[in-house]
């Protein structure tokens, strides 16, 4: 079975981390496309950006499974997920959210100040803002879909089964009591 598994959120939500844990226990992720190394390797954000559209255009029409991590925001995502679509990928969803933009200013800093990369504030207000439209617009093309909460390391809080969000626990975070109240 070929697997696209895009692992969302905000910058800053814990996308990377939640990839190295994943890497950990699963063995189906198949290449995992790294836009950050990318971005690092060649120097340039557009040059890295460029790499991980190639890769991606390699792997579907290689038949090969492979891992994103992406704010899912703008066309680009979607579009590559209709792509894998027509070419008989399952996709698959793990979604990593918070309940406060400072939380992922805070944690943005924090990786700044261990030599990480910044993004600019405006730009994770409006990821940040926009993040359940973002999902919404993506969530039906979804074969499977578990959301994660990062408040203090990685619980999961739902999952997307049949349009329908499950939410698991009685400890919700916020976010994700907002997105039920959100979705259709």
């Amino acid at each position: 079975m070929k697997l696209y598994t895009i692992i969302g959120g905000v910058n800053g939500s814990g996308k990377s981390s939640l990839t190295g844990a994943l890497k950990a226990e699963r063995s189906d992720l198949g290449i995992i496309i790294d836009v950050d190394k990318l971005n690092a390797q060649l120097g340039s954000v557009i040059e890295g950006g460029k790499a991980a559209v190639k890769k991606i255009q390699d792997c579907i029409e290689r038949g090969i499974s492979f891992t994103q991590e992406t704010t899912l925001s703008g066309v680009r995502t979607e579009h590559t997920i209709r792509k894998a679509k027509e070419n008989g990928y399952q996709i698959r969803l793990y979604y990593v959210g918070l309940d406060t933009v400072e939380e992922s200013l805070k944690r943005i800093e924090n990786r700044v100040s261990k030599g990480g990369h910044t993004i600019p504030r405006q730009d994770v207000e409006r990821r940040y803002r926009r993040r359940f439209e973002d999902l919404a617009r993506i969530l039906p093309y979804c074969d499977e879909a578990v959301f994660f909460d990062n408040d203090n390391g990685f619980f999961e809080v739902a999952e997307y089964r049949n349009g329908e969000l499950i939410l698991k626990g009685s400890k919700l975070p916020d976010w994700v009591r907002e997105l039920s109240d959100t979705l259709p």
